[in-house]
């Protein structure tokens, strides 16, 4: 016998939204990164932005940069609408996730009409917030993305500014591209950046100042997979990853080069390959060998990093 699926109030669970709702929120940003395709960071909560404040502030492991997040209890409305473009403004925020009970139409094509014309600097997601029960199951939480920036239309326009690349960058936001593709494809990893025409494409490690950079380097016919560690971030983490350097090398399977550049501030753990760049017609060995080593990478780093928070 099946059960009746059944929606549940919000406010049957979270009586105040900024006392009860926005503390929940900011405890299980992972899920609601899962639905947008980031990995976010807990910064801060109830951020001041002159009178007013911030439900919560994020970052996106990923870039570093910092994420708005607003949210309601209620249908959207065009105060919220408002609060979310002034704070991404003054806090400098890569993204704004709009987090509320039900959405508008009109909102939702604020939301869209704001992702087609604005750069790929800024995105803004809208998020339907539900609660749903089978007969007397506990409640569970699901996130419907309502709005997300058009990659289609973005990568229109990138296509339209192509004209003005060296022969270099063009190679690399192709080579970029495919890439991006391909890694998408196994399912692994689900926040991705957007291509750029540049040596470098990074992927979250679930920790802001520790990324991975994929490299791509056209003169020295080069790939490469490295951990790119901020100097803010170089004094704990790099010691850290090298007290468990055999763990490493053997669960990716291959010796890497451990700070090979001591002078500089950033540090980065590497292994890389040589590959022929310049034929678009022999990617295919170089793109299927960078996307497994990704993979491996991610999974070996990323895993530490949480062991390494579950510690704090």
């Amino acid at each position: 016998m099946l059960g009746k699926i059944k929606t549940v109030p919000l406010r049957n669970i979270w009586k105040n939204e900024a006392l009860d709702f926005t503390p929940w929120l900011a405890t299980n940003l992972a899920e609601l990164g899962d639905a947008v395709g980031l990995e976010l960071e807990f910064e801060d909560k109830e951020v001041s932005v002159g009178p007013y404040s911030a439900d919560i502030l994020a970052k996106d492991t990923g870039t570093g940069q910092f994420v708005v997040i607003e949210n309601q209890l209620e249908k959207t409305n065009h105060d919220h609408l408002g609060k979310c473009i002034v704070y991404s403004s003054i806090l400098n925020a890569s993204a704004v996730i709009w987090v509320a009970s039900d959405f508008t139409e009109e909102h939702k094509k604020a939301l869209d009409w704001l992702n087609d014309h604005t750069s790929d600097d800024i995105s803004f997601y809208g998020v339907k917030i539900d609660l749903l029960q089978i007969d007397d199951s506990p409640p569970a939480i699901q996130f419907n993305v309502k709005s997300t920036p058009n990659e289609i239309v973005r990568q229109a326009a990138k296509r339209k500014d192509q004209g003005d690349l060296t022969e270099t960058r063009k190679l690399q936001y192709d080579f970029w591209t495919v890439f991006k593709e391909k890694l998408k494809l196994t399912n692994k990893i689900s926040a991705l950046q957007t291509p750029r025409p540049q040596y470098w494409f990074d992927v979250a490690l679930g920790k802001s100042g520790v990324h991975l950079s994929n490299t791509f380097n056209t003169w020295e016919n080069k790939i490469g997979v490295r951990v790119y560690i901020g100097n803010k971030e170089a004094d704990e983490w790099l010691p850290y990853f090298e007290s468990h350097k055999e763990r490493i090398e053997k669960e990716i399977g291959s010796k890497l080069e451990w700070n090979p550049n001591p002078e500089n501030r950033d540090k980065v753990i590497v292994l890389t390959k040589f590959y022929k760049l310049d034929d678009k017609e022999k990617w295919e060995e170089p793109i299927s060998w960078l996307v497994e080593q990704t993979i491996k990478f991610r999974n070996t780093f990323s895993k530490l990093i949480r062991e390494k928070k579950r510690e704090i």
